[in-house]
């Protein structure tokens, strides 16, 4: 019998799957002579009445968290002293107020200053139904954050207005899911120069102690500075991997391109993550930009049946037809705080139909990660939904009943909307502290 490694295995499954879904929205199943499709949703909003509802105004809420200590968590050569928020509110003349949040990497105070001066004066007056006048928009990344807030809150707008969860709304051709697996997306705390090795193990058994069958990996501080090497690492991951045993999903995210030559990356890394059973290998050269699209086909023939990941800058579909044209990616991780939500449903179901797994990239607080989860409790080919493990109070301090994990997993809200509501004031208890969320790691200087 011919060996079939695990990723041809998911993906001729998947594009079975994806094959039956393009049949069940065209109506063209085998052997049939004419299309039916009546009943289908090509469109979240297909079939979904329109009312009659006007925005009446938009405002931001930039927030932020600071650590007494000015030390959340740390990677390369700087660490985190705060982390910030940036809560995008949709009014309207029916009284609903849809929240959504576009990525606070952008910086909240100048997503405010954007949507309230460029984005609010051109969807007053509008309808949030007609959503697909806001979707994909914004030339820049910089820009992309204020109009992802907005279509996220639009999609709390049209749950609340229609008495539908939002994850209802998007699963436009299976099932959707009232509860997803979460994965531990963590290894920013541990120090090389400071007994980093076992903190990292002890920190994989935590999460396994928790409930989480999964955790994401990064390479940790800089490596010049505490002597680390590719040969060094890759023990350290090894015990990482003996310590949680066998069934338990590890995955490396970026390792860069100044530590270690991508050759290297492909000729020993990838080789020992196949060996060591790592579940995926995310962003290899430290991003998932164009020029490097052949050294992730090269990670992909190096590793059978390691996933092969990124995506999570791209900012709209095109961006991400190459990669999946090209089969380079085996998840794509498109994060709803970048795309918007419309946009990431568009990636999703063109990922989908080409064999491939839909993860989305979820680092910040509870703004981001509601509406991710509602995506990816939506989807046909979304496995998990990432949540960071650092200390964040904005993850869950800022609703009044927010979204929980409980060994490893995240029970949906089943009210309108995204299902959580903002506690009062709160710009008071989190006030926005302008400036950039890194400085230089003091232990390092």
């Amino acid at each position: 019998m011919k060996h079939i490694n695990r990723r041809k295995f998911l993906s001729t499954t998947s594009a079975i799957a994806g094959a039956g879904t393009i049949a069940s929205i065209t109506g063209c199943n085998p052997g049939s002579s004419s299309a039916d499709t009546s009943g289908i949703r090509f469109h979240p909003l297909d079939g979904v009445a329109r009312q009659n509802i006007k925005i009446t105004d938009v405002k931001v809420i930039p927030l932020s968290y600071v650590d007494p200590n000015k030390n959340l968590w740390r990677t390369a050569s700087y660490v985190v002293w705060k982390t910030d928020g940036a809560i995008t509110q949709i009014f309207t003349d029916a009284g609903i107020v849809g929240i959504g949040e576009g990525s606070p990497y952008e910086g909240p105070d100048y997503i405010k200053e954007f949507t309230e001066k460029e984005i609010k004066p051109l969807i007053v007056g509008k309808n949030p139904f007609d959503l697909e006048l806001f979707t994909n928009r914004g030339h820049t990344r910089h820009d992309r954050a204020p109009w992802a807030g907005i279509d996220c809150a639009l999609w709390d707008v049209i749950g609340k207005a229609t008495g539908k969860p939002v994850y209802e709304l998007l699963a436009t051709h299976n099932k959707p899911r009232t509860r997803i697996p979460i994965y531990a997306s963590s290894g920013v705390e541990h120090e090389w120069f400071d007994n980093g090795e076992q903190f990292l193990i002890d920190q994989a058994l935590r999460h396994k102690a928790d409930g989480y069958d999964c955790m994401k990996i990064r390479k940790g501080t800089d490596w010049k500075y505490s002597g680390m090497t590719l040969e060094k690492y890759i023990q350290v991951l090894q015990k990482v991997r003996d310590a949680v045993g066998p069934d338990f999903r590890l995955c490396q995210e970026a390792m860069g391109k100044t530590d270690t030559p991508l050759e290297r990356i492909v000729s020993e890394l990838c080789p020992a993550l196949e060996e060591m059973g790592f579940y995926w290998f995310e962003e290899g050269p430290g991003g998932t930009a164009l020029e490097d699209i052949d050294w992730f086909l090269k990670f992909k023939e190096a590793m059978p049946n390691v996933k092969v990941t990124g995506g999570e800058r791209f900012r709209e579909r095109f961006e991400s037809q190459i990669w999946l044209d090209k089969q380079a990616l085996d998840v794509v991780q498109t994060d709803c705080n970048v795309t918007g939500l419309t946009e990431n449903w568009y990636i999703s179901q063109m990922a989908h139909q080409r064999g491939i797994m839909s993860i989305p990239h979820n680092w910040h607080g509870g703004g981001t990660t509601m509406a991710n989860a509602h995506f990816v409790a939506a989807i046909p080919n979304g496995e998990y939904c990432e949540l960071n493990q650092t200390y964040n109070p904005l993850k869950e301090g800022i609703f009044k009943e927010p979204l929980t994990v409980k060994d490893g997993w995240m029970d949906m809200p089943d009210k309108p909307g995204f299902g959580v509501e903002l506690i009062d004031d709160v710009e008071k208890k989190f006030p926005f502290v302008p400036g950039s969320y890194s400085l230089p790691n003091p232990k390092m200087i």
